[in-house]
């Protein structure tokens, strides 16, 4: 068996869910709660690892809190004095 992801037009949603009755043998349908709280969420897990291993690999490099905040507060004198 294989997963799919498929969007469905809303004015074709009845023929659809029709099509998905009349096969049901070969059809099981699921909500993936992921996709309902973010239609992205996969595309950002895999960006998020991708990210994840390349601190892993020293390709780029985390920076801390306390230095990105101070960076920050830095810039923000900048504008603030111009």
């Amino acid at each position: 068996m294989q997963t799919l992801a498929v969007q469905v037009q809303d004015d074709y949603i009845q023929d659809f869910m029709s099509y998905v009755n009349n096969h049901s043998e070969n059809i099981t349908i699921t909500k993936d709660k992921n996709l309902e709280i973010d239609p992205y969420f996969y595309e950002r897990r895999e960006e998020l690892q991708q990210t994840r291993d390349d601190i892993k690999n020293g390709n780029i490099e985390m920076v801390s809190h306390e230095t990105l905040w101070g960076n920050i507060k830095n810039h923000l004198k900048t504008i603030e004095t111009k």
